[in-house]
C-alpha cells in the first residue's frame, strides 16, 4: 500500500477523499452528459469542463488557497485502478468491426505516428531549451517531455462526429486516440524505469527492448484478462436481464 501514496492516515485520508469526489464527479458527468445527449449547446465534453471548473473553486474558496488534502492525488491510484474501466467503457461501446477492420491503420498512425511525435518533440525541445539558455535537463526529462506531450486528446473531435454517420472515420479517430495514449504512457514508464544516464548504444537498444516488451505484455495480459472474463460476466448479466 506504500507504494500507491496510502502509508501514513494524512495520505490516505487525501487519497480516499480525491478518488470519491472524482468518482462521483465522474457519475454526475456522466448521467447529465446522457440527459443532455440531444442538446445541441451542451455535450458531455462541456459538462465535464464545467464540472471540473465548479469542483476546483468550491475546492479553492473552502481550503482557503491553501494546499487541500483532496488536490492530493496519487499517478498510481489513477492508472491501475480508475483508468481501466474508462477505457474497457470506451472500448465497449464503440463497433468491433470497424475497429478491426481499420486496425493496422490505426495502429500506423498511434504506433508510428506516436514514435515520429515522440522524436520530433524530444529533439524540439532539446534544441529549443539549449538555445533559450534557460536552464539544463537531463537526457530522461527531454525524452519525457516528448512522451507527455505526443500523446493526443481526440474527445473533443469525437463529440462532433456521429459513430452512426461516419463509421469510419469515428472507428479511426477512436482507435488512434486510445492506441496512442497506450503508446505514450508505455513510452513514459519505460524512460522512468530505465537509467539514462550513460546513454550508448547497447542502452539505446535495451530501452527498445524494455518499451517493447511493456508495450506487448500489457497488450497481451489485457486480452488474455478480456477473453477470460468478460464472456462470463456478459454471460451473467444477460441472465440477469433476462430473468427479470
Amino acid at each position: 500500500m506504500m507504494g500507491l501514496g496510502l502509508g501514513d492516515p494524512p495520505a490516505d485520508y487525501g487519497s480516499i477523499m480525491a478518488v470519491g469526489l472524482f468518482v462521483a464527479l465522474m457519475c454526475i458527468c456522466i448521467i447529465v452528459g446522457h440527459l443532455l445527449e440531444e442538446n445541441r449547446w451542451m455535450n458531455e465534453s462541456t459538462t465535464a469542463l464545467l464540472l471540473g471548473l465548479g469542483a476546483g473553486t468550491v475546492i479553492l474558496f473552502a481550503s482557503s488557497g491553501k494546499n487541500s488534502r483532496l488536490m492530493v492525488f496519487s499517478e498510481d491510484l489513477f492508472f491501475i485502478y480508475l483508468l481501466p474501466p474508462i477505457i474497457f467503457n470506451a472500448g465497449f461501446q464503440v463497433k468491433k468491426k470497424q475497429f478491426f477492420r481499420n486496425f493496422m491503420t490505426i495502429t500506423l498512425f498511434a504506433v508510428v505516428g506516436t514514435l515520429i511525435s515522440f522524436s520530433i518533440i524530444s529533439l524540439g525541445a532539446m534544441g529549443l531549451i539549449s538555445r533559450l539558455n534557460i536552464g539544463s535537463l537531463e537526457l530522461g526529462d527531454y525524452l519525457a517531455l516528448g512522451a507527455i506531450f505526443s500523446a493526443t486528446d481526440s474527445v473533443c473531435t469525437l463529440q462532433v462526429l456521429s459513430q452512426d454517420e461516419t463509421p469510419f472515420l469515428y472507428s479511426l479517430v477512436f482507435g488512434e486516440g486510445v492506441v496512442n495514449d497506450a503508446t505514450s504512457v508505455v513510452l513514459f514508464n519505460a524512460i522512468q524505469n530505465f537509467d539514462l544516464g550513460n546513454f550508448s548504444s547497447l542502452k539505446f537498444l535495451q530501452f527498445i527492448g524494455n518499451f517493447l516488451y511493456l508495450f506487448g505484455a500489457s497488450t497481451f495480459l489485457g486480452v488474455a484478462v478480456s477473453s477470460v472474463l468478460v464472456p462470463p460476466l456478459t454471460l451473467l448479466t444477460c441472465q440477469v436481464l433476462l430473468s427479470h
